[in-house]
């Protein structure tokens, strides 16, 4: 009883925003760290190691209103919160905002009147024929692949086609798990979880548990230098976004000669995705001792091997897995970078999360070809605005965002395929020549 009383005592506690700020967990490992959802001020300093959905993507908002990246994550809100009550240490008193006082009050509830909206006309409910006829494709392609080798033999055309037919099926594998990987094709959170572990390990040879940890950080903090993992290419590799390329060149420091990073772009992907990316999986796996993950991946290369040895020889089917990674690592570098690295990056400034997005991602132009070569990812926006929505249902919320976007003078970014692929280039190009300008003469 007396703990209860304690309990009870310290979730009225009252709090500032100033206070809030100040418990970031910048510093000593055992500071507290708080967040405040729906108001409620919560101390996740003990918990964050065991979340779920991974320590650093709730970590990230610490310090921070977490409202919104909460309700865009947890499918199940009423049930997590009853989890939360623990972590309860108050509230914000009545004369704070719901939000950090620097953030658009009109821009956000606004956001938030759209999020009701998006639920109400059941815009998050998957279709099951959808779903069922993107993942059809994936064996009809790998069936493809094997019947040409079979059929016309050991030949370089025969060998190529077959490899291009099963890149594609990896990449439809990819785009699948995504979707199994925000919870958008099931109903329930555990079936969403088996299903990507076989999409994404047994039909592409890749670890779903490794893809959860990076890309939560990501939706959570798009493009934020040192929050998403996606940008920490910078500077090891490339040098990205006009502010943090001006301040590396200033800083005198040079890895790689990033005015030349526009041209070993094309080069770098197909090393990345198809060599140190698979030899990372394994690695993960292992020090996380992700059993289930193992033995799903190691099932794809043992059906592969199985189907191909009598078809192949041993080099030639070893080139020929090397050769369908290349081409399936090209393709998704492309793809997902179209929509990121043109845009804006920068440290996380802690804009609400609808501002965070814009400035993060930028669309292509909508059309049968685009929507399944991307796997529907030409609509990045809506997708990182609602990462739980099925991507069949991202056209019909496209014009609520325009209009929104309209309203308060956000830039809604949409392009041409074409001109987003070269707008890499054009901004890798730019942001070395500004790198090599504070490099030589600030």
């Amino acid at each position: 009883m007396e703990e209860l009383q304690a309990g009870v005592k310290s979730a009225s506690r009252l709090f500032t925003w100033e206070e809030i700020k100040f418990f970031s967990g910048q510093g000593h490992p055992q500071q507290e760290r708080w967040l405040v959802i729906d108001r409620k001020v919560y101390d996740i300093g003990k918990f964050y190691h065991h979340h779920p959905g991974g320590s650093k993507v709730i970590r990230h908002y610490t310090g921070q209103d977490a409202t919104d990246a909460f309700v865009a994550f947890h499918p199940d809100k009423a049930l997590v919160r009853k989890y939360m009550r623990s972590l309860l240490i108050g509230k914000l008193a009545p004369d704070q905002p719901s939000f950090e006082p620097h953030k658009n009050k009109l821009l956000v509830q606004d956001f938030r009147e759209l999020c009701s909206t998006v639920e109400r006309m059941g815009l998050l409910k998957p279709s099951g024929l959808f779903f069922f006829l993107n993942f059809l494709q994936i064996p009809l392609f790998q069936a493809a692949s094997w019947l040409i080798l079979w059929y016309f033999r050991m030949s370089l055309m025969s060998l190529v086609i077959s490899a291009v037919l099963m890149a594609t099926s990896m990449q439809q594998c990819l785009v699948l798990q995504h979707d199994l990987g925000h919870l958008s094709v099931f109903c329930k959170t555990k079936w969403n979880h088996l299903a990507q572990f076989v999409v994404m390990g047994s039909f592409a040879g890749f670890s779903c548990s490794w893809w959860n940890h990076l890309h939560g950080q990501h939706h959570a903090k798009t493009n934020c230098f040192r929050k998403d993992p996606d940008v920490n290419l910078h500077p090891f590799l490339f040098t990205l976004g006009k502010k943090l390329s001006v301040e590396l060149g200033m800083k005198k420091k040079k890895f790689l000669p990033y005015n030349h990073q526009h041209k070993y772009f094309f080069i770098m992907p197909p090393f990345l995705f198809s060599t140190y990316i698979q030899f990372y999986t394994f690695y993960h796996i292992i020090q996380r001792k992700q059993w289930l993950d193992l033995a799903c991946v190691l099932s794809y290369f043992i059906w592969l091997f199985l189907l191909y040895k009598p078809l192949l020889e041993l080099k030639a089917l070893l080139g020929y897995i090397v050769l369908i990674r290349v081409l399936n690592s090209i393709w998704t570098a492309w793809v997902t970078q179209m929509s990121h690295i043109p845009m804006n990056i920068d440290y996380d400034k802690n804009m609400d999360w609808f501002s965070t997005q814009l400035q993060g991602t930028c669309n292509v132009h909508q059309s049968i070809f685009n929507d399944w070569f991307t796997g529907h990812l030409n609509f990045q926006i809506e997708h990182h605005l609602f990462p739980r929505m099925p991507r069949h249902n991202f056209y019909k919320v496209a014009p609520m965002v325009k209009s929104l976007c309209v309203k308060h003078g956000a830039k809604y970014h949409c392009k041409p395929l074409l001109t987003a692929f070269a707008d890499i280039v054009w901004s890798l190009k730019e942001s070395g020549d500004l790198w090599l300008d504070a490099y030589l003469h600030k």
